[in-house]
């Protein structure tokens, strides 16, 4: 399901389904929420994140993407708000294991993956930090806006790393033990849509695929030794399964 660009201003005043992403570089967060609609073909319209726009930072409560609107509803900007939305109104082909026990294991790797300290958090934050130390990572500009933003002192950077570790090592495993192609086994969740996005952040699709502004791309794609062992080939399969079969090429950045 194609989607349109249109100003904040034409945004604003539509109805209907229209999200603000980030511009320019496959954030997950904003990735998966696209993926998800162009999977279950619900029509929506695209805005980007600007920055210094007062009425946009006024309609989403803030500065943060994805933000999702639908008619005249609140702002949904959490993963699960944004799943659970796009469940509702397309309830096939659903995302969400019906089974009560897998439900709450599916939820629980999303929020490993975009959730508050999960994967791409913490990647963020370590990322941050090095671009802060000069050690590769962010700009030092783009580094000092997301550590005031989400935090980056050094002993948070070293517990980020920490996570990185523990995070990419356990979804290898997982999908490594698993009797499918999938996380769940046989079954494509949101949790495969929400990882394969998530591995973006450590190896972002070629340029072809992926047309990035290229500082971020060299920040996406810079691995210390420890988080290059950790990023198995078993991730980058996945990611590339879950394109080749369900998420749209090339992105639309």
């Amino acid at each position: 399901m194609s989607f349109e660009y249109v100003s904040v201003e034409e945004a604003i005043a539509k109805p209907g389904l229209r999200m603000v992403v980030v511009g320019g570089i496959p954030s997950p967060w904003s990735e998966a929420a696209k993926g998800i609609f162009a999977i279950k073909n619900i029509g929506w319209t695209a805005t980007r994140l600007v920055y210094d726009d007062p009425s946009l930072r006024k309609w989403i409560g803030g500065l943060n993407a994805p933000a999702v609107f639908l008619n005249d509803d609140r702002p949904r900007t959490g993963w699960a708000q944004i799943l659970l939305l796009a469940e509702r109104l397309a309830p096939e082909p659903s995302l969400i294991p019906s089974d009560a026990g897998e439900r709450a294991l599916m939820m629980g790797l999303c929020h490993e993956l975009l959730g508050e300290g999960g994967l791409c958090w913490s990647r963020r934050l370590h990322a941050a930090h090095a671009g802060l130390s000069g050690e590769g990572g962010f700009s030092p500009k783009v580094s000092g806006y997301l550590a005031k933003k989400y935090g980056g002192q050094s002993q948070d950077a070293d517990g980020a790393q920490a996570r990185v570790l523990d995070l990419l090592g356990m979804f290898a495993a997982r999908l490594e033990a698993s009797s499918g192609d999938y996380l769940l086994g046989d079954t494509m969740t949101a949790a495969d849509v929400h990882l394969a996005c998530s591995v973006g952040l450590f190896a972002p699709l070629p340029a072809e695929q992926c047309a990035m502004l290229p500082p971020y791309r060299e920040a996406y794609e810079w691995l210390n030794d420890a988080t290059k062992a950790a990023l198995k080939p078993v991730l980058l399969k996945h990611r590339d399964r879950m394109y080749e079969r369900h998420l749209e090429l090339p992105l639309s950045l």
